[in-house]
């Protein structure tokens, strides 16, 4: 009988992206995107930061992003390190505009 072993590359964390908008995202979207944090700069763009499991969950976030209508700005992944926080759950709706 053959026993089948999993290695630490078989077990996937989630990865995370920072995804820029052009323009403050509506309150009312902000249920539509589950665990990410979303961030109003300044400059008026919106930023995303968001764990995900593979590249079809990737793929899917972008397509509710496409559906918002706003201009795509950038997809960056981030490595995680010592300055990077993921902080899970949603933004205050009073946080967005």
């Amino acid at each position: 009988m053959s026993e089948t072993h999993t290695s630490a590359k078989d077990h996937y964390e989630p990865a995370l992206y920072e995804i820029r908008l052009k323009g403050h995202l509506d309150a009312r979207w902000v249920d539509r995107f589950g665990d990410v944090v979303i961030t109003l700069e300044d400059n008026g763009n919106t930023l995303l930061t968001c764990p995900v499991i593979d590249q079809a969950a990737l793929h899917g976030l972008l397509k509710k992003v496409r559906d918002l209508g706003m201009p795509l700005v950038s997809v960056s992944p981030v490595e995680p390190g010592p300055s990077i926080t993921l902080r899970t759950g949603q933004a205050d709706a009073s946080d967005v505009k």
